[in-house]
């Protein structure tokens, strides 16, 4: 049975869609069958691989919504072991619609039921906030992967994010754990970018990857071209920090401090 990913934090431009993208692709080239589930509104997964979101008639809004909709009817292939569940922006409206409904947290979970033993690895791109959506997605995952841009208010932001996954495990799904910490947008050249890094791991200890992802524009030209940085810049720094990291979650092999 696949392992669930929820990647997390309630903060944007933090590089959540980013790594859910890269390390999704980083997972294919393994040949582990991955699934990517967009779950921010903004679609920006979705739009990353090349998908309209406007145009599409079914999304994971209508699995999350309808009546027993079942996610394989909106699973796309998007590359050779790796499929996507996109989103629109009629999910903005999924955390109204779903406040009275009965299990609400557990519709996500319930969903992924009858497909995620065919994949590897689930990897869910929650949107900048902790609401009823993300909620759902720490609800269905096994484990939590925490992109966090090595900058001081972003750090502060840390407290909230690991106090929300404490009450999700005490009171919705006891087996959550956290995989680890990601430092992104990583600028080794200010003592600020190394002074965050050295802080989390005084504070978080080994639950932060050595693995960090530097800061570049080709992080932002890859989308444009619709397609990972593993293949928009095969050899670039940032698409080999994503192998490693695919390496450390398929083998188990934390190389920390």
């Amino acid at each position: 049975m696949g392992r669930v990913i929820a990647v997390v934090n309630q903060k944007g431009g933090v590089g959540k869609t980013t790594t859910v993208i890269n390390l999704g692709a980083a997972l294919a080239e393994r040949q582990q069958r991955t699934l990517l589930i967009d779950l921010d509104p903004q679609a920006a997964l979705s739009n990353s691989f090349g998908l309209q979101p406007d145009t599409l008639e079914h999304t994971i809004y209508n699995v999350l919504t309808g009546s027993d909709f079942p996610l394989a009817a909106v699973i796309h292939p998007v590359r050779p072991f790796l499929d996507l569940v996109p989103a629109n922006i009629d999910l903005a409206a999924a955390e109204a619609e779903l406040v009275s409904a009965l299990g609400r947290e557990y519709l996500l979970r319930d969903a992924l039921e009858d497909i995620r033993q065919q994949y590897a690895f689930v990897l869910i791109d929650c949107g900048p906030n902790l609401g009823l959506l993300t909620i759902n997605a720490l609800t269905a995952a096994d484990e939590v992967l925490i992109p966090i841009i090595c900058e001081f208010l972003a750090m502060r932001a840390m407290g909230m994010l690991i106090q929300t996954i404490s009450r999700v495990k005490k009171r919705l799904n006891p087996q959550l754990r956290v995989l680890g910490i990601l430092g992104t947008m990583y600028d080794p050249r200010t003592i600020h970018t190394r002074e965050v890094l050295d802080e989390l791991r005084s504070f978080l200890g080994e639950k932060v990857f050595d693995i960090v992802i530097r800061k570049s524009i080709r992080f932002a030209e890859a989308p444009a071209a619709h397609q990972p940085i593993l293949e928009y810049a095969s050899s670039h720094p940032g698409a080999q920090a994503y192998r490693d990291l695919a390496e450390v979650i398929i083998h188990g092999e934390e190389k920390h401090r």
